[in-house]
């Protein structure tokens, strides 16, 4: 087996990063990050990666939808491939690290085997999503989605803040919109995928832990809730008999804070938006719509917990003489990491890192799209404070260097099979 020294992965952590500076750079917004997908940005981003993996022996493309793409080749030409990859679209005002740490660490396990000019039993490909967010036109995951054959027709129809539709703006990208099914990978093409990528949370920092083996992608259930009860005059209206929805609602919301990590100190629930109604400064309250999100790796305790806080709302209500009304408008299911490429992931990390760290993610990944084709696999790498989606998001050099170290060691299994 090749020795990986910590000279070669310290070199390959400040390329890494100085990469993630020079991509930082290419955004729409002079004083913020943001790239979005389609537009002459992402065209600058994809050719700046293809350079970079030309240099290090791979066959590049730009696919139907325009996900950039490598391929580094096996010991036998067509073999199937170990896909790494992750997104080079970012939200709004971004951070430099999320989905792009994983692309740029996914060329360096490449990079690795190109300069000791060592072929693997499978093909290594890589991949740099041209859409994960969803930030430009409000559809996530349309490059994965379409590289595992789930793009939907309508989607061409959906427009941007400007007016412009997916449709039109493919073909100012230089892609036809009648070609997407070509994205579409076969298969027998991929054998597994797996991506790495900043934990986005606080808890390896907590841990004093750089790295951790992803469990499950959380699935979520997200709703739109109602109290109502009547509105009256804060003065003249006693304590017993008012109706108050805004009392109930904030009651509700102290029981889910309360009873969920009772529940299952995997769940997490959010109630991050609330309406009320007159909100007058001298009105009891009369109606409040608040959002409930909650969020778990196991769908069957998502939904036993998501019936038990339900009922609580409605016995609020019912004993307070209010009515309670909820409607559900959005469900992922969750999404199990394979036991064989955690037990990967973990000899990889084992080689850096003593002590073994299981999480799930909370946040959605690209890794969602894949996982209806293939097994997928998840690296989580600690950034700092759990800050993501901000400009504020970080990590340092040495945890790259470790990621990069357990990543090359992760993707060397496979010389054995």
């Amino acid at each position: 087996m090749i020795e990986i020294s910590s000279q070669y992965t310290a070199f390959a952590a400040q390329r890494v990063m100085a990469r993630i500076e020079s991509l930082a750079k290419i955004s729409s917004d002079t004083d913020a990050m943001t790239r979005v997908y389609l537009s002459k940005e992402h065209q600058q981003a994809n050719a700046q990666v293809a350079t970079w993996m030309q240099e290090i022996g791979m066959h590049v493309w730009q696919d139907a939808v325009g996900n950039m793409c490598g391929r580094y080749e096996g010991r036998e030409p067509n073999a199937p491939a170990i896909l790494l990859g992750s997104h080079l679209d970012t939200v709004r005002n971004a951070g430099k690290y999320d989905g792009i740490l994983g692309v740029l660490t996914a060329l360096e396990v490449v990079a690795f085997l190109h300069e000791h000019q060592y072929r693997l039993p499978v093909a290594v490909e890589i991949v740099g999503f041209a859409d994960e967010e969803g930030t430009r036109f409000d559809v996530t995951l349309l490059g994965s989605k379409a590289l595992t054959g789930q793009w939907e027709k309508d989607w061409l129809e959906r427009k941007d803040r400007d007016g412009v539709s997916i449709a039109q703006a493919m073909q100012d990208f230089g892609l036809d919109p009648l070609q997407i099914s070509q994205a579409q990978r076969k298969k027998e093409d991929i054998a597994a995928y797996l991506e790495l990528h900043i934990e986005q949370g606080p808890c390896l920092e907590a841990e004093n832990l750089a790295l951790g083996v992803v469990t499950a992608i959380n699935g979520a259930r997200r709703l739109m809730c109602q109290f109502k009860g009547h509105a009256g005059h804060a003065g003249t209206v006693p304590m017993q008999h008012r109706k108050d929805a805004l009392v109930a609602a904030a009651k509700w919301i102290i029981e889910i804070d309360e009873y969920v990590p009772q529940a299952d100190l995997s769940l997490v629930a959010t109630v991050g938006y609330i309406e009320n109604k007159p909100n007058a400064v001298n009105v009891i309250s009369g109606q409040v719509s608040l959002s409930l999100d909650i969020r778990g790796p196991n769908d069957a305790v998502i939904d036993q917990a998501l019936e038990k806080v339900l009922e609580k709302a409605q016995h609020i209500a019912t004993t307070r003489g209010l009515t309670f009304e909820s409607d559900e408008f959005y469900r992922i299911q969750a999404i199990a990491c394979d036991e064989n490429l955690q037990q990967r992931f973990a000899h990889g990390i084992s080689k850096v890192q003593t002590t073994e760290k299981y999480l799930p993610s909370g946040a959605g990944h690209d890794a969602i799209a894949i996982a209806t084709q293939w097994p997928v696999g998840m690296l989580f790498v600690r950034c700092e404070k759990g800050v993501s989606h901000h400009p504020a998001e970080a990590i340092t050099t040495h945890d790259a260097q470790l990621a990069i170290h357990a990543y090359i060691e992760t993707v060397l299994t496979w010389a054995q099979t």
